[in-house]
């Protein structure tokens, strides 16, 4: 890592990827995602700044989902301490690694702080600096819901193109996992994505989104592999 570096960014790993691992189609020596985004961000010259007591962060969008309010707003007040500090009080962009984290916290923060969503941060900051390498031939993306309230399909289509030459964008208007709710009623996730397969080209064995909940019940409808899309940038620019 280039410690002297006056590129630096805040990295903050939600903490759905610090603890749901890899998926099924993963092999054992592939790595996990906030692993692999660290190398990521060194690979393409950035100085990673982590948040202090990281293990304890979260955006507080579990608690909000359940109505729990209190612990809601007493998790994304610490979580935003945190980033105040390490950012410099907002000298900094802090990286988030999932889309719906991002949009709760941009909800919830008061702070003048620059959090940036995973497609924009890799569009705009990490993508300029590296070379696309072995662009794959085809893949399928999906928007998960918090990319579309932003109005980010756009930039998360022109990001897919910079790494594959064909790209599915899976047209659907929830996937239905609703968070956790996926775990508990499968219905849901189910119903959402019926008509996923046939959107599916035969040739596509590969999806990325930007939620990781979201992309197990893509996974466990389509049969394919389907990750963040920090994986699919590392790999073609590797």
């Amino acid at each position: 890592m280039n410690t002297n570096s006056e590129l630096k960014v805040v990295y903050f790993p939600s903490c759905i990827n610090r603890s749901m691992g890899k998926n099924s189609f993963q092999a054992a020596d592939d790595l996990q995602l906030t692993e692999l985004t660290h190398q990521l961000l060194v690979r393409a010259g950035f100085t990673i700044i982590y948040p202090e007591e990281m293990d304890a962060q979260c955006c507080g969008m579990p608690f909000s989902s359940k109505g729990f309010a209190k612990a809601n707003h007493s998790q994304s007040n610490a979580l935003e301490t945190a980033l105040l500090k390490a950012s410099e009080n907002g000298k900094y962009p802090v990286l988030y690694d999932m889309s719906p984290c991002f949009y709760h916290s941009k909800e919830e923060f008061s702070e003048n702080l620059k959090i940036v969503d995973p497609i924009e941060f890799m569009m705009d900051y990490v993508m300029p600096r590296l070379t696309v390498k072995n662009k794959k031939d085809t893949v399928a993306v999906f928007p998960v819901c918090s990319v579309k309230k932003i109005g980010k399909m756009d930039q998360l289509l022109a990001l897919s193109q910079l790494c594959a030459h064909q790209v599915t964008m899976i047209d659907s208007n929830c996937c239905g996992f609703a968070g956790d709710r996926g775990f508990l009623v499968p219905e849901l996730n189910e119903h959402g994505l019926k008509d996923l397969k046939a959107q599916i080209p035969e040739s596509c064995t590969e999806g990325y989104s930007t939620s990781r909940t979201c992309e197990i019940g893509f996974e466990r409808m389509s049969g394919i592999d389907f990750k963040s899309i920090f994986y699919l940038i590392e790999e073609v620019t590797r």
